[in-house]
């Protein structure tokens, strides 16, 4: 019992020690999972740290803004395409993500926009948006009373890591919302 106790301690302590690590390594999480479900029902485990993750996870990918978009490209010392940029700040956080914006349609955990949370993930259709097939992905930044705002590597006129509205032209491109966090 006390062994179970230090080593969910360990994992837990070590996953919240210092700014630059805020979550719990993917590879360690199921293990977490396990032993947290097989504890005694008087033992409790609370884990709160879903809003430092995402405010964590929106400071790594703000410190990319003025990144040029590169086309099939995930390295911030060349630049990024749009699910390079998303899956480049997922993977930073031991996040395991698609590295197509197609496959982000299948990852995480379909939700609303009116349920949306910063660091969900939006998926939009590609530049034409009649044609309902996905295209570019991007992170949700902020929501506020003047609605969604996201962070994304954009081939349009900024050419570049940036944020943007989720107005009519992104709105338009709309398909869906995932939570990965």
């Amino acid at each position: 019992m006390k062994k179970i106790i230090f080593v969910i301690s360990f994992f837990i302590l070590s996953a919240t020690a210092g700014k630059a690590q805020t979550i719990l390594p993917a590879q360690y999480q199921e293990l977490v999972k396990q032993l947290v479900a097989n504890l005694p029902k008087n033992v409790t485990v609370t884990e709160n740290h879903s809003s430092t993750s995402s405010t964590s996870l929106i400071d790594f990918a703000k410190s990319m803004l003025g990144i040029p978009y590169r086309y099939a490209t995930s390295n911030p010392k060349v630049g990024f395409d749009c699910s390079g940029f998303v899956s480049y700040v997922f993977s930073n956080f031991g996040f395991k993500v698609p590295r197509s914006s197609r496959e982000f349609s299948y990852a995480g955990k379909e939700t609303s926009l009116e349920n949306a949370k910063v660091g969900d993930v939006l998926i939009f259709t590609g530049s034409n948006s009649r044609v309902r097939r996905i295209g570019h992905v991007g992170i949700v930044y902020s929501i506020d009373e003047n609605g969604i705002k996201f962070i994304h590597a954009s081939s349009g006129k900024a050419h570049q890591v940036t944020i943007t509205d989720l107005d009519g032209h992104y709105k338009a491109r709309f398909m869906k919302i995932v939570s990965i966090l």
